[in-house]
């Protein structure tokens, strides 16, 4: 639905039980108000949307060789941490209070560092991992100048206090399909934007994730070429306490083509995403097309 389309019924009534629960949820003290977001996402959403059916058939496509255990465990910490991120967003200061004076690590923080101080333009590659903002938080709040690009929800009522919460935490913010000169105009003033890359876009190249196809957006490494800038993958990690994050920071991705260069950006994510497997978005389809899927 577009921002001009008048809301249906099932609209008004999905974004006025949201904001009904977020209400309730932002009068608890954030340390209460965190995980019962993720818990009410994880055992009351999550069955209802059929989003524990997806994540087996995905976990069943790409680890195959997960224990049965390990498989209904990850059914609830995917939605959990879900669940997590959008009570941190709409959290607004106490979030940004958090993440602020996060340690910005990883083999990629020095060329990071490097690019503000010259005021040359970036191209950073977050995946679907951990908490999106937490990183977009720590950045803004030490100077960085980071925008980001994203797709309007379909349903516009929750797309307005959506936005409206992430450009609490960050901006500039750049509706995909929309506000193309403007992204551009912000890159070769030395912004740096955030391009997603890791979910299904059935006009992207023939990749591969986990050992699948995955047909993949090109888009950050295109523009990384175009600007001849860096293309640097970042992710915000969730911690052991469910409340922290680290941010991490990957190295530049060396300049080649562009299907090469995501490529490598999937590579890196997967790797990522093995080693903290309920932190990814499992529920997406990113293998539509193979078998299963």
């Amino acid at each position: 639905m577009s921002e001009t389309a008048k809301p249906g019924l099932t609209d008004r009534l999905s974004n006025a039980a949201f904001r009904g629960l977020m209400g309730l949820a932002l009068r608890l003290p954030y340390e209460r108000r965190v995980p019962m977001a993720g818990w009410a996402m994880a055992h009351l959403v999550a069955p209802l949307a059929g989003w524990r059916r997806r994540i087996r058939r995905n976990l069943a496509l790409a680890c195959p060789e997960l224990a049965r255990d390990e498989v209904e465990r990850l059914v609830r910490a995917v939605p959990d941490n879900m669940g997590r991120s959008i009570a941190e967003i709409y959290s607004g200061a106490e979030f940004l209070a958090r993440v602020r004076d996060l340690p910005i690590e990883g083999p990629g923080a020095e060329a990071l560092a490097a690019a503000r101080a010259a005021h040359r333009p970036v191209v950073l590659a977050p995946g679907h991992f951990g908490n999106y903002d937490a990183w977009r938080g720590a950045l803004t709040a030490r100077g960085y100048p980071v925008g980001a690009i994203y797709r309007p929800m379909n349903n516009a009522l929750f797309n307005r206090h959506y936005v409206a919460a992430m450009s609490e935490i960050a901006e500039p913010l750049f509706a995909r399909d929309k506000d193309l000169r403007e992204m551009l105009r912000f890159l070769r003033a030395g912004g740096m934007v955030a391009f997603g890359f890791d979910q299904y876009f059935r006009k992207g190249a023939a990749l591969r994730f986990f050992g699948l196809p995955a047909p993949t957006p090109v888009s950050a490494a295109e523009m990384a070429l175009r600007f001849d800038c860096d293309l640097i993958p970042i992710q915000a990690i969730r911690q052991p306490d469910g409340l922290s994050f680290r941010v991490l920071v990957g190295a530049p991705v060396p300049h080649s083509d562009a299907a090469t260069m995501t490529q490598a950006l999937n590579d890196q994510l997967e790797a990522l995403v093995r080693a903290h497997m309920g932190q990814w978005l499992w529920t997406h389809r990113r293998w539509k097309g193979v078998k299963g899927g």
